[in-house]
């Protein structure tokens, strides 16, 4: 249990230091430079200790390709560009929306069946982002609006919405396409990098680089590759071998308390009620869902025991 506890305080971490980064550089050289370094010490690992051959056919390179361009161009620059404007627990509470939003692309994308209770926890889920969406600060409000949302709202919404298109992209290359998921992830990283890096070219200003505190800038990226690419990428497969997945992902709520409070400890954000009110109706949201699935997987795993006969 201690380390399913440190797997999602280093996971709030990663926003954290990330918002430390974006004070000292522009968000889409922070996410090209940290995405196409980890792609290539990835791949580097497949090539030197698995003697991996990089070769693969039409299918497999195009849903790389969509791979790098959701779970990582697009998903990164979102975030991080919505991370400027936003507090950090804010950017990482709306990112507590990846269930609720796997559950409705598994259920449009390949016709999965939601009971009644699993639409009941989806809509009191998505109730309970509201208090918080509707408390805004003065830096998201400069961004402008749509509708009631600021466009910084919106653009982390995207980064979750394009994250989670992005692990079943994954899945089908792992389970159908029979790829390795450091192969595909460090390939993705590469590609994806790559895309963010021209994006800085053409918007941000290289003079010579978009980076005032090149030291602090350097320590953030390589904090948040040694975090986030590599120790949660392992420690989370590890974990998924001792727990059911529904566990580690309900686990995982625990992530925005955990960043509400490095945020407040490092960062000097304020946690105002609305968090607290949000959190607790999406918790209740989730407890529901997440009730549901494990009901559904210990009814299946009893009708697919063998039965004695009378």
């Amino acid at each position: 249990m201690f380390y399913v506890i440190l797997l999602y305080a280093l996971f709030a971490s990663v926003f954290t230091i990330a918002k430390t980064g974006l004070e000292y550089s522009q968000p889409f050289f922070l996410v090209g430079t940290r995405m196409l370094l980890a792609g290539c010490l990835l791949l580097g690992y497949q090539k030197i200790v698995n003697k991996e051959h990089f070769s693969f056919d039409k299918q497999t390179w195009w849903r790389i390709v969509q791979l790098a361009a959701f779970n990582i161009y697009l998903t990164n620059v979102f975030e991080f560009w919505g991370l400027k404007y936003l507090t950090s627990f804010k950017t990482c509470f709306i990112y507590s929306l990846s269930p609720f939003l796997s559950a409705l692309f598994c259920y449009t994308l390949f016709s999965e069946k939601l009971t009644t209770k699993k639409w009941m926890g989806l809509l009191i889920g998505f109730m309970g982002f509201l208090p918080i969406l509707m408390n805004q600060t003065s830096s998201e409000e400069a961004t402008g609006h749509l509708l009631f949302f600021s466009w910084a709202e919106l653009s982390v919404m995207m980064a979750a919405i394009c994250s989670v298109y992005g692990w079943i992209v994954l899945m089908q290359l792992v389970k159908e396409n029979n790829l390795s998921p450091i192969t595909a992830n460090g390939t993705s990283m590469f590609i994806g990098g790559a895309f963010a890096l021209c994006h800085s070219l053409l918007v941000e200003n290289w003079s010579p680089i978009p980076v005032t505190n090149i030291p602090i800038y350097l320590e953030c990226t390589f904090l948040l590759i040694l975090i986030s690419n590599l120790i949660c990428y392992n420690l989370y497969g590890t974990l998924l071998k001792k727990y059911s997945a529904t566990f580690i992902s309900f686990a995982g709520f625990t992530t925005p308390l955990f960043t509400a409070l490095f945020g407040w400890v490092f960062l000097g954000e304020v946690v105002t009620w609305p968090f607290y009110i949000s959190f607790g109706i999406v918790f209740l949201g989730l407890v529901l869902f997440d009730k549901e699935e494990l009901q559904q997987s210990y009814r299946g795993k009893l009708l697919s025991q063998p039965q004695l006969s009378e």
